[in-house]
This record gives structure tokens, sequence and C-alpha cells, in this order.
């Protein structure tokens, strides 16, 4: 019986270039595909939360202004340029 809280397995089917694209990243990253794929999942459910956060304040407040808009354009633009200068251990 195992024990603890033991990772649930999921079966997928991929594209086969993605699949290619997939292993390839993981071994950059040095991490398995497991851990590729959750990471990915994982960022794709923030970004996914995020823009029904953004829906539902829209909803209640109005459109984004352009101003507003081209502001989060260079603040993401200046987090990417941090995220990227900044490299995993090991």
């Amino acid at each position: 019986m195992p024990r603890g809280n033991p990772s649930p397995k999921l079966a997928i089917t991929i594209d086969p270039d993605i699949h290619k694209n997939i292993l390839a990243a993981a071994a950059r990253d040095k991490v398995s595909v497991s851990a590729w794929m959750t990471t990915a999942a994982r960022e794709a459910l923030k970004r996914r939360a995020g823009l029904v956060a953004v829906e539902f304040w829209e909803k209640q407040h109005g459109p984004f202004t352009a101003d507003e808009m081209a502001e989060a354009r260079r603040a993401v633009r200046a987090q990417l340029r941090t995220s990227r200068t900044v490299r995993r251990p090991g």
C-alpha cells in the first residue's frame, strides 16, 4: 500500500511534434517530463484564472483604458526581462 499522498497518474495523447518539444524542454530544464508537464499545466491554469479575474473586474468597473493596457504591457515586459535573468540552481 502506498504511503503518504501519491500523485495521480494521467494518460494523455500528444501530437508527435509537441511530444518531441516537451522532451527537449524537460531535458533543457533538467527536470522529468512529469515535472515539466505539471509546471506547464500549473502556469496555464494560473493564466486562465487571471483572465477570469480580469473579466470579473471589467464587468464591475468597465473595460480597461488604452493607457491602462499600455502600462500593463510595460509591466509584463519588465517582469519577463527580470525573470529571464534568474537562473535555476544546478
